[in-house]
């Protein structure tokens, strides 16, 4: 397989573990030092790990219907427009949006660094 295709399909399994709410499942595919940017500012991994955990967070979808993926070494960034949805505080959302990954491979394994989210327009 491919390199971008193993990363891409790496973030599939990551968004199937978003849509399942394992916080524990998650927080394989994440850095200790892992962070999502988007419109409320900067989430930590811990932050974020916590509001699954406590179901202040909960997704029922995570996919994408664009996703390119570029190797640089043991760097690699998906950049990639789909939907998000579920709640947040009890409160429905559906966000299309793109988001930018940022990966490195550390003893054989991708773990995520960063995420940034924005609002993507509908094709």
């Amino acid at each position: 397989m491919k390199t971008e295709e193993e990363l891409i399909q790496f973030e599939k399994q990551w968004n199937k573990a978003l849509e399942n709410n394992d916080a524990d499942e998650i927080s394989k595919f994440m850095s200790p030092d892992w962070i999502i940017v988007g419109s409320d500012g900067i989430t930590t991994k811990s932050a974020f790990l916590e509001s699954v955990r406590t179901g202040i967070l909960i997704h029922n979808r995570m996919d994408s219907d664009k996703m390119t993926a570029k190797i640089y070494g043991n760097t690699g960034i998906i950049i990639s427009r789909g939907t998000s949805a579920g709640t947040y505080n009890g409160q429905a959302f559906q966000l299309y949006e793109w988001s930018s990954s940022t990966y490195i491979k550390k003893y054989r394994k991708w773990q995520c660094v960063s995420t940034m989210v924005t609002p993507a327009n509908q094709p």
